[in-house]
């Protein structure tokens, strides 16, 4: 409904109104596949897992600008909305048909229900009263030191990647003289292959790190899984903005040199690793926290670049990068005393 609402808007508030429909819905998609990632996979193996999600979605803000430009050069941009209209009808029929439930036998609040409570005969399962539900309740779990800081760790690391992705269009294109969208748009191929690639590859790095740290430790540290995020924070990632920011500066190359996301993976796997039972709550406060701060910071890369510079933006984003690694490192050297502040009900070993 909203990209049908989107495909057909006649002005800008229309626009507006139906892409926040747009996304309202959308965004389910991120917080519950965490939470069944969190249901089906045990600890060692859930940052590889974790990993595979995220290479999915971060390949879909690659492949966008290329499939928008092809629709926007070709035929109109409001054709681009009606092709994902039908595309989610399929993802909506696919996930009726085929997705089981994975929540633990017990788990779920009607599980808990004692038999006198239970409704009896055909009307078992049927609710008697609408139930509601305060979306913004899960935001409450930020206010935990440790869940703050994972989170601003997921904002930082986003916000290098769009100083890298949203210049291109203002870049790339007039540099090149490309005029057609859908060239443009190929340019933000290697950023989806760098974070298909590096992605799953942290996750796996994070699975390791987490098995050889409990058989060393005798027990288990969940920060130990935000350990394979600390050398892509430190040098992959800052030193891979700024030499984009260098060879687009001196015109010898464009700024498509992308760096592998590893770091994104692990501190996602990290949140269901801590909150098990919350995981995608804990999921949706995170991509909450960082939506609402990426969605200013949009707003500042492109006044930067014009104002400062490629390199400048770029060093920025750098700063940035190390900024995360500097987060990392506090949370993994005092992630019990942060966890001990506010109590959320961390998981432990026996429930992950």
């Amino acid at each position: 409904m909203g990209s049908i609402g989107v495909a057909t808007a006649t002005s800008i508030p229309h626009l507006l109104a139906f892409r926040f429909f747009q996304t309202f819905g959308v965004s389910s998609g991120l917080s519950v596949g965490a939470g069944v990632i969190g249901d089906i996979y045990k600890l060692e193996e859930r940052g590889t897992a974790m990993g595979v999600f995220f290479a999915a979605i971060l390949l879909g803000p690659a492949i966008a600008p290329l499939s928008g430009g092809a629709a926007a050069h070709y035929a109109s941009w409001r054709a681009m909305q009606l092709i994902l209209a039908v595309i989610v009808s399929f993802v909506l029929l696919s996930v009726l048909l085929f997705l089981p439930e994975t929540s633990h036998p017990g788990t779920r609040g009607v599980d808990k229900l004692s038999n006198s409570e239970r409704p009896r005969g055909r009307t078992w399962l049927k609710l008697k009263i609408p139930v509601l539900l305060n979306p913004f309740l899960p935001l409450l779990m930020l206010r935990s030191p440790i869940v703050l800081i994972a989170a601003m760790v997921a904002f930082l690391i986003l916000a290098v990647e769009y100083v890298l992705i949203i210049p291109l269009a203002y870049t790339i294109g007039p540099k090149y003289g490309l005029s057609n969208e859908a060239f443009v748009g190929a340019c933000f191929i290697p950023h989806g292959v760098g974070s298909m690639i590096g992605a799953p590859l942290a996750g796996r790095l994070s699975d390791r790190i987490v098995t050889q740290y409990k058989a060393k430790r005798g027990s288990w540290y969940p920060e130990d899984r935000l350990r394979a995020s600390l050398f892509p924070a430190s040098t992959i990632v800052p030193l891979s903005v700024l030499v984009s920011g260098v060879l687009t500066t001196i015109d010898k190359a464009d700024s498509n040199i992308k760096k592998i996301d590893m770091a994104l993976s692990p501190c996602s796997a990290y949140i269901v690793d801590i909150l098990h039972s919350q995981s995608a709550e804990s999921t949706a406060a995170n991509s909450a926290f960082r939506a609402a701060l990426l969605s200013l910071w949009i707003m500042a890369i492109l006044p930067m670049v014009e104002n400062w510079g490629v390199l400048a933006a770029d060093g920025v984003a750098a700063l940035l990068s190390w900024l995360t690694f500097g987060l990392l490192c506090v949370a993994i050297r005092y992630g019990e005393t942060l966890r001990s502040w506010v109590d959320l009900g961390y998981s432990t070993e026996e429930t992950n």
